[in-house]
């Protein structure tokens, strides 16, 4: 039996996609393979049905919930779940009188409190006497660290497995399973489905939510096609689905950015004249210099870059004297600003950069980071090799740790960043060949190819 404190009155009515398919088994849970797979300590003890207290520590939509009903439901333990988000002592104490009532009975309760880090210390030491003497069987669902969010002593009488985010191949098994629930029934290609997945990263239940709003925006079948029923999830659906991060310019106001473009084309292309021809253009018309001012600091990095980082600060210093002073002296130093950008050697290889690591991002996993990059300050993160062999690089030659990798291993050779010869990134980029070169030669390389 399970048991929800906060539950609703009724389970009739309209269940998300995502709760409908929630697995109640070992065999339909999808991911978290290290810690479930054959062997491992986890899957030993469900399989073996000898329940101990634990914590589950991972990102949102990763199974933590469910994962604890299967293994409540597996030992055919009585389930009560409180959330710390809306619970108090009133729930602590309801749920721990029925997990005695249970005991008496000769049945075991697992009592799991989902977002476990929200409760405070004297919340979490309200379990401790009844987790030590066997009233309950105590699991914990956090998102946060639980060295930093979780009292020591709860820590140390419960054990701490890490959940991952989903691969694109587990969450693409989880929307196959979900794209074969939907009522009315529904299709969509590989992908589609890739693209939800890729959306969702690492998520199960966003993944399956996208999926559903994507449904429901399908069109309906052609009256000769009616027969098979089935709504077609198209590229053209999802983009509707995920349009939230797009934006449009107002048509009205094309000669107004027509200008700001004029403007910045003028700095980029090293005429002081044409910018300040532009700048005066849009002051005349009742432009907000504050608005001038923001882009001009945008041209600065997206233009001058490394090639000369003075002109970031001269931007700011301007933008604050117009925010400061008002008119006419704030105008005068956003010319300044502007004179001073167009005539400085140009760089937008910070611009790229940027640019090539965001769509990195933004197509990739959420690759974890190196163990030897993670900080360690607890036992805890210790015992999981945070922090193992990092070189600190100020004990180096040089004070750099040749041979050393700051990204990824899946991302190991990416360089975004490609200095210009010009200005001071001339002086960037002959630093960064020599320590590449210094790479080369290293004994110590993080990542051997």
């Amino acid at each position: 039996m399970t048991t929800d404190l906060f539950a609703a009155q009724s389970d009739a009515g309209y269940q998300p996609l995502a709760a409908r398919l929630r697995p109640d088994n070992l065999e339909a849970y999808a991911g978290q393979s290290h810690i479930l797979g054959p062997g491992k300590p986890l899957r030993q003890a469900i399989d073996k049905r000898q329940l101990h207290s634990m914590v589950f520590w991972g990102p949102p939509g990763v199974g933590k919930t469910t994962l604890a009903r299967i293994v409540a439901a597996n030992a055919d333990a009585h389930f009560l779940q409180i959330s710390a988000v809306l619970s108090g002592v009133k729930e602590i104490r309801d749920a721990i009188a029925q997990a005695k009532q249970h005991k008496s009975h000769g049945r075991d309760t697992v009592l799991f409190v989902d977002e476990v880090h929200r409760f405070n210390k004297s919340q979490q030491d309200a379990f401790l006497p009844y987790v030590e003497d066997g009233t309950l069987i105590f699991i914990g669902a956090t998102t946060e660290n639980p060295s930093f969010e979780l009292n020591n002593a709860l820590l140390s009488r419960a054990r701490v497995y890490k959940l991952r985010s989903l691969e694109a191949d587990e969450l693409l098994g989880v929307l196959r399973r979900g794209l074969a629930a939907l009522e009315p029934s529904a299709t969509a290609d590989d992908d589609c489905l890739h693209l939800i997945a890729q959306q969702a990263d690492g998520d199960a239940r966003r993944a399956l939510n996208l999926l559903e709003l994507a449904a429901d925006l399908a069109e309906e079948p052609e009256e000769g096609a009616k027969a098979k029923g089935a709504r077609q999830i198209t590229e053209e659906t999802l983009a509707e689905v995920l349009q939230a991060s797009l934006r449009r310019f107002d048509k009205g106001g094309d000669l107004f950015y027509d200008q700001i473009s004029a403007l910045h084309k003028a700095v980029r292309g090293s005429s002081p004249d044409g910018a300040l021809y532009w700048f005066c253009r849009m002051l005349d018309g009742g432009c907000d210099p504050l608005y001038i001012a923001r882009r001009v600091v945008r041209m600065a990095s997206e233009d001058i870059g490394n090639a000369d980082p003075r002109a970031l600060g001269l931007c700011l210093d301007a933008w604050q004297v117009q925010e400061r002073l008002g008119s006419p002296e704030g105008e005068l130093a956003i010319a300044q600003a502007i004179t001073y950008l167009a005539s400085a050697p140009k760089s937008n290889a910070v611009y790229i950069a940027y640019n090539k690591a965001s769509a990195e991002v933004a197509a990739s996993p959420s690759y974890e980071v190196p163990l030897h990059l993670r900080n360690a300050p607890t036992q805890l993160m210790k015992a999981e090799n945070y922090g193992a062999e990092y070189r600190y690089a100020h004990d180096e030659p040089e004070a750099y740790a040749a041979g050393e990798n700051y990204l990824p291993e899946e991302l190991q050779d990416r360089q975004y960043y490609q200095p210009v010869e010009r200005g001071l990134e001339q002086k960037i980029r002959a630093k960064l060949a020599y320590l590449k070169e210094l790479d080369a030669q290293s004994p110590n390389k993080r990542y051997p190819s």
